[in-house]
């Protein structure tokens, strides 16, 4: 079990500048995998928890393997920021040129994070920024990168954080990669709304069939949420939960507690909120219908229970949208 407590909001947490660095031929898929996350967690939040900008080496437009073009906002030599993630090509050998080693190793002085995704740790390896860290690559390029960097020692996981360098395999590894980022920096209870949004699959599978290695979440706590949004109308006790994922109340608590940093009933709280907030915003159903469809008997209760969670009652939020 992870030993690290979690928490569970982190209101004050400052926002991100989060850069790209693309080259052509770079993968549409596990572009969008890793800023629509971001987009979605500024949108729940509110504000902005992280902006982002798509660089070049040259500020040259690229194109992504699909003929998606990207206009980049400037070039790397230009730019700072707390992370930056290289998303090289699928050819990405030739791109590891003098300049460009010399380019991200200048980058690492002014970047807090230094990431490779796909085959982003090769070019990162290259530059010398690895040396002594573990880290991933796809894994159909596993043993060429273990062979080329020995002084790096290469881990077949779907991503890998070593103090200031994260590494990625490719598209849904980014995604789940993502999702850990920002229960990290902005707390687990954003993270599991914007599960919720996507429908990722550790709150909607009640079986998952795995849980991602480096991942805050064991395969009971991944369990307990999948049962938790699959009743959110009838909520489950607490006990009745433990007792589907195999614990017993008091250890399914302190593991939420530890890997989420809240108990069982304030994340299914969440949970249920989180479905009566979407009700409020999305359609003309009572506040009386909303909270049944939340679990909640009682209008009243909801009402209390949504603006004390959210700063203001559902009809304020329908009002203030509408």
């Amino acid at each position: 079990m992870d030993k690290t407590m979690q928490n569970w909001v982190k209101e004050d947490a400052a926002a991100q500048q989060v850069d790209l660095l693309l080259f052509d031929d770079f993968s549409g898929h596990c572009l969008a995998n890793t800023i629509e996350p971001l987009r979605a967690a500024n949108t729940l939040a509110g504000r902005q928890a992280y902006a982002w900008r798509f660089l070049t080496l040259d500020g040259a437009p690229v194109t992504s393997s699909a003929g998606m073009e990207v206009n980049p906002h400037d070039q790397l030599a230009h730019c700072r920021g707390d992370m930056l993630i290289a998303m090289p090509s699928y050819r990405y050998r030739p791109l590891a040129t003098e300049a460009a080693k010399k380019s991200l190793r200048a980058a690492a002085g002014r970047y807090g994070v230094m990431a490779g995704f796909d085959a982003g740790a090769w070019l990162l390896a290259a530059a010398g920024l690895l040396e002594g860290r573990r880290a991933t690559i796809h894994w159909e390029e596993l043993a060429g990168f273990a062979e080329d960097f020995p002084q790096v020692e290469a881990q077949r996981l779907r991503h890998v954080q070593d103090g200031n360098r994260i590494t990625c395999t490719g598209a849904l590894a980014a995604f789940d990669l993502m999702m850990d980022l920002i229960g990290q920096s902005h707390g687990q209870a954003l993270r599991l709304e914007v599960a919720a949004l996507f429908m990722s699959p550790e709150i909607t599978e009640t079986e998952p069939t795995c849980v991602a290695i480096g991942s805050a979440r064991s395969r009971s706590v991944a369990r307990a949420l999948a049962l938790m949004q699959a009743n959110i109308e009838a909520p489950l006790s607490v006990l009745e939960i433990a007792r589907r994922v195999g614990r017993n109340r008091k250890d399914l608590e302190q593991r939420m507690k530890a890997q989420l940093g809240a108990t069982p009933q304030a994340i299914y709280r969440h949970l249920r909120l989180i479905q009566a907030r979407k009700l409020v915003l999305e359609t003309d159903l009572s506040i009386a219908e909303i909270a049944l469809r939340s679990g909640y008997e009682d209008p009243s209760a909801m009402t209390r229970a949504y603006r004390a969670e959210f700063g203001a009652s559902p009809r304020q939020m329908r009002n203030s949208t509408g």
